[in-house]
């Protein structure tokens, strides 16, 4: 279980509260993935929101790599939003410790939680203008 320290060192989960950290904290699952292991796959649907608590992980969208994320980064949160396919390959590069959420704990979360929908919309607007920008 991830604890409520380490999801407040991430920029979308920053203005929390101790109290609601614990609770988001309370319904994440840690999980480790071997390096080479495809954690999403574009074109398909996602149910998991993935933060990367150690180790590195490769973005590719279109067969052309664009990021390299480690600790304290996450992904899965546009096919989490939308219900649509994922956009992205997500593979580890390293052994990969994640903490994970699924969308039945995600959703309901963020939906009690306005400051982290607005964390999650400018986000997602950082991610649109960098891949504008390539």
């Amino acid at each position: 279980m991830a604890t409520s320290e380490t999801l407040g060192s991430i920029q979308l989960f920053s203005l929390l509260s101790k109290r609601d950290l614990s609770r988001l904290a309370k319904v994440t699952h840690e999980h480790t993935y071997e390096a080479g292991t495809v954690l999403t796959h574009d074109g398909r649907s996602g149910v998991g929101f993935f933060v990367i608590v150690e180790g590195k992980a490769r973005v590719e969208v279109k067969g052309k790599r664009v990021k390299v994320l480690g600790p304290g980064q996450y992904f899965g949160e546009m096919a989490l939003i939308d219900d649509g396919p994922r956009s992205a390959v997500v593979t580890a590069e390293t052994e990969l410790r994640c903490q994970v959420l699924t969308d039945w704990q995600f959703r309901p979360f963020v939906k009690e939680h306005p400051e982290v929908a607005w964390a999650l919309l400018q986000a997602l607007s950082r991610r649109v203008r960098e891949y504008q920008d390539e």
